[in-house]
């Protein structure tokens, strides 16, 4: 173990002594250490013990922990710290403005535990009001997670679609006379996404060239047998993944002209969709399109996000496919946030924005009095916001505001308010946003008795998932969707890039039972509304339809709706 080592351990140590809050006074003397034994002439591991002893600020007591360390890799002091931080405390170290002080503050004031959480809460904006952040550091904060993440393994769809539908194109205007198709987890609108992937019948000398002019760029071919694709292996004759600093990964698939159709179906389905088809069904030789490729097969044509499982197969083989949720479909903004809790911008702002976009309506749920790191609103405060809500429909109308919350899932199950309180909203989102770390029998409990509550109308973002970061809660889906069935709740499919939550692959049963869904934006800003368009790109792979979609309802089909919603509370 050379200084440098030796120093990185002492240092870290420091590090996490500061972020669980021990004293500070032996927490410098460490980093102090650490940057000693850096600038030390003469490495630690050719000394003798008198030597090491000896040397000013490192003593006997010292030196017996660098000779332990040595010996076994290890230091007890920081490996018990170690096991008592979250893995993401560790990763929040390598982020740029997130020293250790400033870690300690976010996780024990706000929760935070990963990267993914510290994104999101940047987001949100929570960050601005803690001790010794603001708004600049916020942001600061947040660009460097995005410099850090371009460097990771995986990332969000919503990341990378746009890099990859511009590469097309550009590679598009340099060579015309070639097809460049976007495939696998990319073209199947996968919430996360570890190569943008792609088809073309450019010649692989041709590309790899175009990109290795750069010397870190680095090209590399690998075994097309080794890629789970054993239907495209007649149509490929090669696979190049290319490397390039501060951005995903491609990987393109090499095919000739003739056999371009082939090999866009072959690499764009899940290794299920592929392999049923495979079992049941015949490629021409040589597709003229993708689209004759289910037409020959006798085949309603399977839309790429659905390529997914066997039985959408079987699905089209009966000519049964029906027309999925488009983001026109949208007709209103359902849950979002204004500077009445931790929103951006006032209720005016996100109802004028939300008007000028063409929609009929926004529903405003701002958090509830539990989430006192939100700015959750007190009893005193939801009817000054109704007030405020009751001058800007009178002065916006046709366009209407609904009065929501956003209401905390207590550890017992509670809403966050008397039935008094929860009866002046016209709706109620409930959802889980403390003690997430819950065994399947209490996040049940807790869960089940929300929807059971006459009260709540949508239950929201169900597992508290961020994708990347955390897995969410674990939950009995098929309960909770029997359950919201049989109590009239709509479930939410979150629209938050990172959330993407219910998770789609629960879409079909949710339809089968009869329970309404719907895509909601989650925002915290104007801008915010764009995310809507990600939620409704999940939902088509669960097979959504805008008739089955709260948030596509027109203004009067959400009055009658609501209208039924406080029946059910009688």
């Amino acid at each position: 173990m050379n200084n440098y080592e030796i120093a990185d351990n002492f240092s870290l140590l420091s590090k996490l002594m500061d972020i669980h809050g021990e004293n500070s006074f032996k927490s410098k003397s460490y980093s102090i250490l650490a940057f000693n034994i850096e600038r030390l002439s003469g490495e630690i591991a050719e000394m003798d013990d008198a030597e090491l002893f000896s040397i000013r600020g490192i003593g006997e007591s010292t030196g017996k922990k660098i000779r332990e360390l040595q010996a076994t890799g290890k230091l007890p002091q920081l490996e018990e710290l170690i096991a008592g931080t979250p893995p993401g405390i560790l990763d929040m170290l390598q982020i740029k403005g997130m020293g250790p002080k400033k870690i300690g503050t976010v996780w024990s004031e706000l929760g935070i535990e990963s990267l993914g959480e510290l994104e999101y809460a940047c987001n949100e904006n929570r960050l601005v009001a803690l001790k010794g952040f603001g708004a600049k550091t916020q942001e600061t904060i947040l660009q460097n997670i995005v410099y850090f993440k371009q460097n990771q393994g995986f990332y969000l769809w919503s990341e990378v679609e746009v890099i990859g539908k511009t590469l097309a194109e550009q590679l598009g205007k340099v060579h015309p006379a070639n097809h460049f198709f976007l495939t696998g987890d990319i073209r199947r609108q996968n919430e996360t996404v570890e190569f943008i992937e792609m088809v073309t019948d450019l010649g692989k000398d041709v590309l790899s060239k175009m990109f290795s002019g750069n010397p870190e760029v680095k090209v590399e071919e690998v075994a097309i047998d080794a890629e789970g694709l054993p239907d495209a292996v007649p149509y490929i004759s090669s696979v190049v993944q290319i490397h390039v600093p501060n951005y995903p990964r491609y990987r393109f698939y090499f095919t000739d002209k003739q056999h371009i159709f082939n090999a866009l179906f072959s690499t764009t389905g899940s290794a299920e969709f592929i392999a049923a088809f495979s079992q049941s069904y015949k490629l021409p030789e040589a597709a003229a399109s993708e689209e004759a490729i289910f037409t020959t097969n006798k085949l309603a044509v399977v839309p790429p996000m659905q390529r997914e499982t066997a039985g959408i197969l079987a699905k089209a083989g009966q000519g049964s496919l029906t027309d999925f949720i488009k983001p026109s479909d949208i007709r209103g903004i359902i849950h979002s946030h204004s500077t009445w809790s931790d929103g951006m911008h006032t209720i005016e702002q996100m109802a004028k924005a939300a008007k000028a976009q063409g929609l009929q309506y926004l529903v405003l749920s701002d958090h509830s009095q539990s989430a006192g790191y939100a700015g959750g609103l007190k009893p005193e405060r939801i009817a000054a916001q109704h007030q405020e809500i009751d001058a800007l429909n009178a002065k916006l109308a046709p366009f209407k505001i609904f009065k929501s919350i956003e209401s905390d899932i207590l550890n017992d199950g509670k809403l966050d308010y008397n039935e008094q309180i929860l009866n002046t909203f016209d709706l109620v989102i409930a959802s889980v946003h403390s003690n997430l770390k819950m065994t399947e029998e209490k996040a049940m409990e807790r869960v089940l008795a929300a929807v059971c509550n006459p009260y709540t109308t949508i239950l929201g973002h169900p597992t508290g998932r961020l994708l990347l970061s955390r897995k969410g809660y674990p939950l009995d889906h098929k309960k909770i969707i029997d359950t919201c069935a049989e109590h009239n709740v709509v479930i939410e499919i979150n629209a938050h890039p990172r959330r993407l939550d219910i998770d789609w692959r629960w879409i079909e049963y949710a339809l089968e039972k009869g329970v309404l869904l719907s895509v909601n934006p989650d925002a915290h800003s104007v801008d915010g509304y764009k995310d809507t368009y990600y939620g409704v790109m999940v939902a088509q792979k669960g097979g959504l339809t805008a008739q089955s979609n709260l948030s596509s309802f027109t203004l009067q089909q959400f009055e009658e709706f609501l209208s039924a919603q406080r029946k059910k509370r009688a």
